[in-house]
């Protein structure tokens, strides 16, 4: 699928793709510059898992106030989930957007809408003031939240790519990923500050509404942040030689790149499914299944959530080393073999849930620290927030957002405890899988039209080639 232009053809010289157009990180305009192109990225995903790091956490509150009912948990479960059925449609939406008006724009539209459909949540009448129409508001807005987190990740995740050097996007990359588990430990951290400072009476009345109401000034502070910033070198360059894609459709997008599409699809599988199970589901299923008080369970996931930050920035840049597959490859395994003990092991005790979750945490952080680096990687600059948007959302609608929901649909009717683990390990065998046959781009140019490559301009390159780059 080649882009649809009528800019002159002397504007569309070959490429020197040996040279960098990211900031210049020898200069301090340089260092600057990529300084807020990655505070801006991660504060819109801190805003975006902020919302649901707390959703995750209010569940109970959720289910008592909006769905008070036999089976109300697994129905606020549900809706959660149903937020994800409308991410692939704004990655439809937001996605071509993207590739036509620019990354910028459209992340400024997509972190306010998130930031404010959030926000009512914390205001809305609940079932005993209006009825029924609590719980269709409140699916509403879970909608609305995840129509624009369907442009929102995509878009930062490619905004982040863009702006980084080739030889540091595995490092730069991992800070947006930090604002995802930042979001999520901020979330806990201000919840579980709540319950320890309020009575259970005070924080079933109103205590749980606060968190979301706090999503709105965050929203606002990445918006400025984002305004701040041009659009990425690498779209600018698309501009500047006429090879922006003005026309494009989703029959089109999969008839060309089916392949990237499928690879990457295999690899979301995988990587979502241990994501929400560990960082969303989890609270649910240490309070309900293995009878840890929420504070407890709050303080498990905390400590979990921040030793992942610690250690995050240091594996996106040894992807920049030994490459993006070394490192899915590595973690994926891990998973796969120690899944159920330690599932097993969180059961045993409180110290053991705390060690069990932050084991599982650290064996997913290669993976985790790597998407940036390596799903925008996987599509040509011209096609790269579309074809990134519509297949991370189907993904991610299919077999993230409803993780937690099966998770207990399953334990609830079988009553089998360690299921997580094993949901966990049939996605990582459809990771490796993917994985095998997933590009390296490890320090590929992400310029042009063409799809990256390591083995042209990356870390697989020939010794000549890497040295025209450094």
């Amino acid at each position: 699928m080649q882009p649809d232009n009528s800019q002159p053809n002397q504007l569309r010289t070959p490429l020197d793709l040996t040279q960098d157009i990211g900031p210049d990180l020898s200069t301090t305009a340089g260092r600057r510059e990529i300084r807020k192109a990655t505070a801006a990225s991660a504060m819109g995903n801190l805003t975006e898992w902020f919302d649901y790091g707390v959703y995750a956490v209010a569940v109970s509150y959720i289910a008592f106030h909006f769905f008070p009912t036999e089976g109300g948990t697994l129905m606020a479960l549900g809706t959660f989930a149903l937020s994800f059925l409308v991410r692939p449609l704004g990655g439809l939406v937001w996605g071509p957007l993207g590739d036509r008006m620019g990354r910028k724009h459209i992340l400024a539209l997509t972190i306010l809408m998130m930031s404010l459909a959030t926000f009512l949540i914390g205001v809305m009448p609940t079932f005993d003031q209006v009825g029924v129409l609590a719980p269709v508001l409140l699916v509403l807005l879970r909608m609305v939240q995840g129509f624009s987190t369907g442009g929102e990740y995509g878009g930062a995740a490619t905004f982040m790519a863009e702006y980084s050097p080739d030889k540091k996007r595995g490092f730069f990359g991992s800070f947006l990923e930090f604002g995802t588990l930042g979001g999520f430990a901020l979330g806990t951290a201000v919840m579980l500050g709540f319950q320890v400072a309020l009575s259970e009476d005070a924080m079933m009345a109103w205590g749980w509404r606060v968190p979301f109401m706090l999503a709105l000034p965050m929203g606002l502070i990445g918006l400025y942040l984002r305004n701040k910033l041009e659009d990425t070198p690498v779209f600018q360059e698309l501009e500047e030689r006429g090879e922006v894609q003005e026309k494009s459709s989703l029959r089109e997008l999969i008839r060309v790149y089916w392949r990237p599409m499928l690879v990457m699809g295999g690899l979301v599988i995988a990587l979502n499914v241990v994501n929400y199970t560990l960082l969303s589901y989890m609270p649910t299923y240490l309070e309900g299944q293995l009878g840890l008080d929420s504070k407890a369970s709050l303080m498990v996931i905390l400590a979990g959530e921040v030793a992942m930050m610690a250690v995050i920035p240091f594996a996106g840049s040894l992807s920049d080393k030994v490459g993006r597959k070394p490192m899915w490859f590595a973690s994926l395994i891990g998973l796969f073999v120690l899944a159920l003990p330690l599932f097993w092991l969180m059961g045993r005790s409180f110290p053991l849930a705390i060690l069990g979750f932050a084991i599982l945490g650290l064996l997913y952080v290669p993976q985790l620290a790597t998407i940036t680096a390596t799903f925008p990687a996987m599509f040509p600059s011209h096609v790269r927030f579309a074809g990134f948007a519509v297949t991370y959302n189907v993904a991610t609608a299919i077999f993230g957002g409803t993780a937690a929901m099966v998770n207990e649909a399953v334990i609830d009717g079988t009553g089998f405890l360690l299921f997580p683990a094993l949901y966990m390990m049939i996605a990582c065998v459809i990771g490796l899988v993917a994985t095998r046959f997933m590009p390296e781009t490890a320090g590929a140019s992400l310029r042009g039209t063409e799809v990256p490559d390591a083995h042209d301009t990356g870390i697989l390159a020939e010794p000549e080639t890497a040295a025209g780059r450094s």
